[in-house]
């Protein structure tokens, strides 16, 4: 453990059932405004897709539409997700800023009329770094600290497809690398379907890496070297954190 954050194995409940497949197939339109499409995507069970490409591309949109969210919009085509089994953590917090930290972490179960755990919000958030301050608002906190009770919230959620959009954006990168080894092992069987901007993370955590741009999708090739996470500094890993920065620089 370092800095409070222990980046160990996280144990969740495991009530979410078996991680099934990821498929979007058609567009996202906004009135006459195209937000997405058309694009094929799958992101395969219980394996964790990195999904990278230019700002306005339609990424969030993507996300959105996944977990259901997708009210005011005009979805044309295949989706298969069920709102039961999807958590998304988007990239605001959504933290409410009337209730502690570890309320705000048990919110879904609250909002479900399920009862609460306690004592698992306050594991997660001591997994996160934020042992010390479940009874803070989150006023009180950084923009980083948020963005670690946010994750402790999304583990709390226990499903088995796991949406995430830029999820370590606003951490530091002892502490970034931190919580990407932490969701690694906690997120581990589940289907994760991660933005993010930053190609070394996806040359880290990507068990496959999708590119998306107005043209639709690329693959590119993960780093052939252990399983996810892999180390930063490995030959591997640095490869392909270049081979897709070239890749971006070209897309934009």
């Amino acid at each position: 453990m370092r800095d409070g954050v222990d980046a160990g194995p996280v144990v969740v409940a495991g009530s979410g059932g078996p991680a099934p497949a990821l498929v979007f197939s058609g567009r996202v339109m906004a009135g006459r405004a195209r937000l997405l499409g058309p694009v094929d995507l799958r992101a395969e069970a219980g394996r964790w897709t990195c999904l990278l490409g230019p700002s306005g591309v339609g990424k969030s949109t993507l996300l959105h539409c996944l977990a259901g969210l997708d009210a005011g919009l005009d979805v044309v085509g295949r989706v298969t997700a069920s709102a039961g089994q999807v958590a998304l953590m988007g990239q605001s917090d959504g933290l409410l800023p009337w209730l502690d930290l570890r309320d705000n972490v048990m919110l879904g179960a609250r909002l479900r009329g399920d009862r609460p755990d306690a004592a698992r919000a306050d594991a997660l958030l001591a997994r996160v770094g934020l042992a010390d301050m479940a009874g803070r608002r989150p006023r009180a906190l950084s923009g980083g600290q948020r963005q670690r009770a946010a994750l402790a919230r999304t583990l709390y959620e226990d499903r088995p497809v796991v949406l995430l959009d830029e999820p370590f954006s606003a951490l530091d990168v002892a502490t970034r690398a931190r919580m990407q080894d932490l969701a690694a092992a906690a997120l581990r069987g589940r289907t994760v379907l991660h933005v993010t901007h930053d190609p070394s993370e996806a040359a880290r955590l990507g068990e496959r890496i999708l590119i998306l741009t107005a043209g639709g999708l690329q693959d590119a090739t993960p780093p052939d070297a252990p399983p996810m996470p892999r180390p930063p500094d490995a030959p591997a890993t640095l490869q392909v954190t270049g081979r897709l920065t070239r890749l971006l620089l070209e897309a934009a």
